[in-house]
């Protein structure tokens, strides 16, 4: 015979007519909880520029973690994740929406990926109450790194890897290097683990010191690999970056081609034989107009020129381009942006190709400014057989100390030289290991600069560029198996236990 088994004390506490939120003390626990929880955003701009403390990438996310599993009644318990995790992204994300007047839609998408971390960790506490803790240090940063990951292979509105808490290691290419076998997938959940792991020591679930062990191992594996992986190659060229310092409009086109030539001058005079001018910086198709000044400039210097161009065409549409233009006056092709910003009303219909010009001086690509958030661009070109990558920009104030930062982990992942032009804010020149060799940073855009230094061209081979985010596929993969164990469970939980027949009823 089949016999219900009387229900637990919790599950009587769970169905008591009693609202939790009526019990006494649990206003003040929402309260601290999500107070602790905000501590996360805070924690994270600290580690990000301008401040620049970055081990607290580290542990930032541990008062959101000890705030859901301790302090928060367990039916408010994913509000912490949601806080936590919003939060952190607007940290990285808002400004830069906000600076760029662009649509309120895409302004609250912190809080589209606070629902979605809190909906992802509805039933986290069950799940970790229910299997003891073993699976607290891996099973939301697999989960999330999986969602990130989505994200950023989506389309233009979801920001690419901008919140990838990766970032925050910029300045340290030993702690990047391994990134070239895992992409910035692997990092970003590595710091996730290891915030979970120190989550788990401080709440001491089960198994905790073999967690910590476990984790120390591999972060410490992560480390001394990078630090074999850095290395050195003699460089091959001289590259250039010109910032003219000018609002980048039509209204002030003829002075800021006037910069243009005069700071070309001044880099090949100093040896330049690759320039890159910034995104939009012309308003016209250079193979069409200024033609003969542009191509005598190209002679003059004995320079490749890389133009970066804006077009209005026929039916709405606009392109939104850079063209290599050779010393012996060819423009050797076009490439239209990959990644248009649709969230700041840019729309490009001429993406799809991504051209590498073979030179005398090495191969080529170009990417432009939003391309550099997405990891396939530049991986599409490193494949085709970039060794240098030029990258115009027009940024904003806003992201103009945290921008240029994300081409270190492109010149990583793909093992090739990387110049980021950009109009007034920030611009750089990062050898294949993440080295930045010359840069210039100003949130006010009023600087005037034309950058200099010697790189080699890199080899473009790496892991990352042979088989791309495998990585990320795995957590997705991961990340179903997770899913699919906590819905076993609650369905092993709902079925009526059996018990053998009582001796009175046989």
């Amino acid at each position: 015979m089949v016999v219900e088994s009387p229900p637990s004390a919790a599950a009587a506490a769970a169905s008591s007519p009693v609202d939790a939120r009526r019990r006494p003390g649990t206003r003040s626990r929402v309260v601290v909880g999500l107070a602790l929880a905000l501590v996360t955003p805070i924690l994270i701009a600290l580690a990000n520029p301008p401040f620049g403390v970055w081990p607290l990438v580290f542990v930032a996310f541990v008062p959101m973690v000890v705030a859901q599993h301790r302090i928060l009644p367990p039916r408010w318990s994913s509000f912490a994740i949601g806080v936590g995790i919003g939060g952190a992204f607007a940290v990285h994300l808002s400004p830069g929406l906000a600076d760029g007047d662009v649509a309120i839609v895409y302004q609250l998408m912190p809080l589209y990926l606070a629902s979605i971390a809190a909906g992802v960790a509805w039933r986290s506490r069950w799940f970790q109450e229910r299997t003891g803790y073993r699976w607290l240090a891996v099973s939301f940063p697999v989960a999330f790194t999986a969602i990130e990951f989505l994200r950023s292979s989506g389309t233009e509105t979801f920001g690419g890897t901008w919140g990838f808490q990766a970032y925050a290691l910029w300045k340290h290419p030993v702690l990047l290097q391994p990134i070239s076998v895992f992409g910035i997938t692997g990092l970003h959940l590595l710091i996730f683990v290891i915030n979970w792991t120190v989550a788990a020591a401080v709440l001491r679930t089960r198994a905790w010191r073999r967690n910590v062990a476990i984790v120390a191992t591999v972060t410490v594996a992560w480390v001394a690999a990078g630090a074999l992986m850095m290395d050195s190659a003699p460089a091959t060229v001289r590259v250039a970056a010109v910032q003219d310092g000018l609002v980048n409009d039509a209204s002030n086109a003829d002075a800021r081609l006037e910069r243009y030539f005069a700071q070309t001058r001044d880099a090949a005079a100093s040896g330049a034989r690759i320039i890159v001018w910034n995104e939009v910086g012309l308003r016209f198709d250079p193979a069409r107009e200024h033609t003969t000044e542009l191509r005598a400039l190209a002679a003059e210097t004995n320079a490749y020129l890389v133009l970066g161009y804006h077009l209005d065409e026929p039916g709405g549409k606009q392109r939104n381009a850079t063209t290599l233009l050779a010393p012996d006056g060819r423009f050797l092709g076009v490439y239209g942006k990959d990644h248009p910003g649709t969230f700041a009303g840019d729309v490009n219909d001429f993406q799809g190709t991504f051209p590498v010009y073979d030179t005398e001086v090495g191969k080529i690509a170009t990417i432009i400014c939003y391309d550099l958030d997405y990891t396939d661009t530049a991986r599409i070109m490193t494949r085709g057989g970039a060794r240098f990558i030029a990258t115009p920009s027009s940024d904003v104030s806003a992201i103009a100390r945290t921008h240029y930062t994300h081409l270190v982990f492109r010149a990583i992942e793909n093992r090739v030289s990387m110049v980021k032009a950009d109009s007034r804010f920030d611009s750089a020149i990062i050898d294949p290991w993440g080295r930045i060799l010359a840069s210039t940073v100003d949130p006010h855009g009023r600087t005037q600069a034309t950058l200099v230094a010697d790189v080699p061209l890199g080899s473009g081979t790496s892991p990352w560029v042979s088989f791309g985010n495998w990585l990320g596929w795995l957590t997705v993969l991961g990340s179903v198996v997770l899913v699919a164990g906590s819905f076993s469970l609650r369905l092993r939980d709902r079925r009526p236990r059996r018990t053998a027949p009582s001796s009175a009823t046989a």
